[in-house]
């Protein structure tokens, strides 16, 4: 060892903890975010950006990895439901309320997106997308209807029926008196296969028929009928079904 003062020994540097380096890791993660902007980012980087709100003093990098693994993709950790995600490794209750809370946070600014004084089928894609990220990885099926005004635009978005895993009742009078409950004057009807396959079943098909007949002489349009799935969606418009 040298006697000069100002020499200090190896001992004197600690190797950074674990926590140190992932405070670190963190940082630059953020860093990297407001450089290039969430697009440029990888499912799971953005992911453990999020975590990182949600789970404090640990590497969410990891859990990003293992939600992504077990879910199968980003908007698929969101629409897992409670009981799944806290059986996830490194979630607990608190952290779960979080990531639901999160995507109510992204549903509520999706309805709102198409919600604004632009008719709604100027926004079509917008439209899909919302769809996309409230049912296509929904576990039972949901019948949901987007009530217009005559100008097209959004008056309500409401789920009328929940049903099973490959079936929802929908009762067409119920959704015409609600239509006129509303005072609206056109509908887009959307529902979800769980299964992933968005192609029209035969009941499908009959229910948007028995739908737009009672709605035409009132003088109610339907303008589609989505189908949405985690493979895609369908239109019934687009299939020349209505």
């Amino acid at each position: 060892m040298s006697d000069r003062p100002d020499e200090l020994s190896e001992a004197s540097f600690p190797a950074p903890s674990p926590i140190d380096d992932h405070a670190g890791h963190r940082q630059r993660v953020r860093e990297r975010f407001l450089k290039v902007g969430g697009d440029a980012l990888e499912d799971y980087e953005l992911l453990e950006l999020i975590l990182q709100l949600v789970v404090p003093r640990r590497d969410t990098k990891a859990l990003a990895k293992t939600l992504l693994r077990e879910f199968g993709t980003f908007s698929g950790v969101f629409n897992a439901s409670q009981a799944r995600l806290e059986k996830i490794d490194g979630l607990g209750a608190t952290s779960v309320a979080h990531i639901k809370v999160i995507q109510a946070v992204a549903a509520r600014f999706g309805r709102d997106r198409i919600a604004t004084e632009k008719p709604i089928l100027s926004s079509w894609s917008q439209l899909i997308d919302y769809c996309n990220s409230q049912m296509a990885y929904e576990t039972i099926e949901q019948f949901r209807i987007l009530f217009l005004d005559k100008k097209n635009r959004l008056i309500a978005d409401e789920v009328q029926q929940t049903g099973t895993v490959d079936h929802t009742p929908v009762y067409p009078r119920e959704v015409i008196k609600r239509t006129l409950e509303l005072s609206a004057t056109a509908l887009i009807l959307v529902h979800n296969h769980p299964s992933g396959d968005p192609a029209p079943s035969s009941a499908d098909v009959r229910m948007t028929k028995e739908i737009a007949d009672i709605a035409k002489p009132l003088g109610i349009t339907l303008h589609d009928h989505l189908i949405i799935g985690k493979a895609g969606h369908t239109s019934l418009r687009g299939l020349k079904l209505i």
